[in-house]
């Protein structure tokens, strides 16, 4: 990684993730609670990057890059911030990576952040 984070450029909240989703706001908690995506509290509303959701659902690869960041030893915050910090060997971010065809090299960079 060689930038400082960008962070994501939109933001929703749980209602809006539903909404988007078309389920309960209670099985949104479920899904932030099983590591599908994450979510950060924001001016005390919890909000979750809307590059995380697909038009498709929760982007395919998110959930298996998180439980490998988690198991890494990263926090949430972390995880956040390690998707988020430009990389030019990508190029671009970790996130943004994922939304395109390079999911298979992000996996592989959070699986070797473990060791």
């Amino acid at each position: 990684m060689t930038e400082q984070p960008v962070g994501p450029t939109e933001w929703l909240t749980m209602p809006d993730v539903a909404e988007r989703l078309d389920i309960p706001v209670n099985r949104v908690h479920q899904l932030v609670r099983e590591r599908k995506f994450l979510a950060v509290r924001k001016d005390g509303v919890l909000r979750v990057p809307a590059d995380f959701i697909s038009d498709d659902g929760v982007v395919k690869h998110l959930p298996g890059v998180l439980t490998v960041l988690h198991d890494a030893g990263y926090n949430d915050d972390e995880a956040l911030r390690w998707l988020y910090t430009p990389d030019d060997t990508l190029p671009g971010t970790p996130a943004e990576a994922l939304r395109g065809n390079r999911a298979t090299e992000v996996k592989r960079r959070a699986q070797a952040l473990g060791f």
